[in-house]
């Protein structure tokens, strides 16, 4: 039977983003997502957050600790992962986490400037934290005239 390990949430941050580096300098990144779940009680309908943490890796991680903070809105696509470790007491102790593939800033950072205080690049251009093309702007297309069909 053929499996998938896929998720897509949007929530909000619990907390700033924290970064680290492993010692061959790839950046870490450490995120605390909140989603709500909706439940009904009795005759009304309540919501109840769900907290994930979340992994970000390389530029991906650097770009989240520069442009969002705690309350931030985001869209994380990724997987889940669980670790495994042994406690203090050697007790066998296990969670799930999503490590982001993607993540979209789903608004701009607070007051237009980034951590450092230094104002921030377009919202598009600082969510786009993958290895992808830049949308085009429109301002190299040619014009009508001159369309080859």
């Amino acid at each position: 039977m053929a499996s998938l390990n896929r998720v897509i949430l949007a929530g909000n941050l619990t907390k700033d983003p924290e970064v680290r580096y492993t010692p061959s300098g790839t950046a870490v990144g450490d995120l605390r997502l909140a989603v709500n779940e909706r439940v009904k009680q009795g005759d009304e309908w309540v919501e109840k957050p769900v907290y994930l943490d979340v992994t970000v890796w390389a530029r991906q991680a650097e770009t989240c600790s520069e442009y969002l903070r705690k309350g931030s809105p985001v869209l994380i696509e990724g997987r889940l992962q669980r670790d495994e470790w042994e406690d203090k007491e050697g007790n066998k102790r296990s969670k799930v986490k999503v490590v982001a593939d993607r993540v979209q800033f789903l608004s701009s950072p607070r007051g237009g400037q980034g951590k450092d205080g230094s104002s921030e690049q377009p919202r598009r251009a600082a969510a786009q934290t993958q290895d992808e093309p830049p949308e085009p702007d429109g301002q190299d297309l040619p014009d009508d005239d001159n369309l080859p069909f």
